[in-house]
């Protein structure tokens, strides 16, 4: 405890339970992290599968639909994420009447995961064989069951990893955006740590964002590795 107190002077006197404490900061970054990556990700889903079944080749063809979830998957990706944090801010304050603080940062946060998130879908799900998509069209399979029984089941292991490798993407934009005020982690690293020169608590700030990384990676793999059936 002596070297620790030596050590982590600062860390220790934010304290655990404050605004700024501990505490507060790693509910705020699983708060954003979570709740985001449930919006994003069933915006993620939803243009993901449409950019599969709307395709050329897709069992829902429709080249205007397809253009139309193509351009907007394209123009959100285009976009840096701080400079979504900017832009979209009156629509931000439309949504949760604020722009500052962790419901704020979910807007631009959902928005900014989900054009990556759909991508990531759309390359899972066209690793599918198309032998199996046939066949089940052959045996008179309606559009929810071909989605929901030969695309979801059959990429379910690819689905998880792109999950994981997006849901790590979306703890690096959660503290991005505790940069900016929105609290979290990365609120405690550069606002408190960087600014006032407390190496120690960008230190262990850094850290705990690292820790929940390999948590998020091992727990992905994990079930990405029960759930394949190759």
């Amino acid at each position: 405890m002596t070297w620790i107190n030596r050590t982590f002077p600062n860390v220790i006197q934010l304290g655990w339970s404050s605004d700024l404490g501990w505490g507060t900061a790693i509910y705020q970054t699983l708060y954003m992290t979570f709740v985001s990556a449930i919006i994003g990700g069933l915006l993620g889903l939803i243009f993901g599968f449409g950019l599969v079944l709307f395709a050329e080749d897709g069992i829902l063809a429709n080249k205007p639909i397809y253009w139309i979830l193509d351009k907007i998957v394209s123009v959100f990706r285009a976009i840096p994420f701080i400079i979504l944090l900017a832009f979209i801010m009156p629509f931000t304050n439309f949504l949760v009447h604020t722009t500052i603080g962790v419901n704020a940062a979910l807007v631009p946060l959902s928005l900014g995961v989900f054009p990556f998130y759909a991508r990531q879908v759309q390359n899972a799900l066209v690793s599918v064989d198309d032998g199996i998509i046939e066949a089940a069209q052959s045996f008179g399979a309606t559009t929810f069951e071909i989605i929901f029984k030969v695309y979801f089941r059959e990429s379910l292991a690819d689905l998880i990893r792109v999950s994981t490798v997006t849901l790590i993407s979306l703890v690096g934009l959660t503290a991005m955006a505790g940069a900016i005020g929105s609290g979290g982690l990365g609120n405690i690293a550069i606002s408190v740590g960087y600014s006032r020169f407390e190496a120690d608590i960008t230190f262990v700030a850094t850290l705990l964002i690292v820790i929940f990384i390999f948590i998020i990676q091992f727990v992905g793999d994990f079930l990405a590795k029960v759930s394949s059936h190759k």
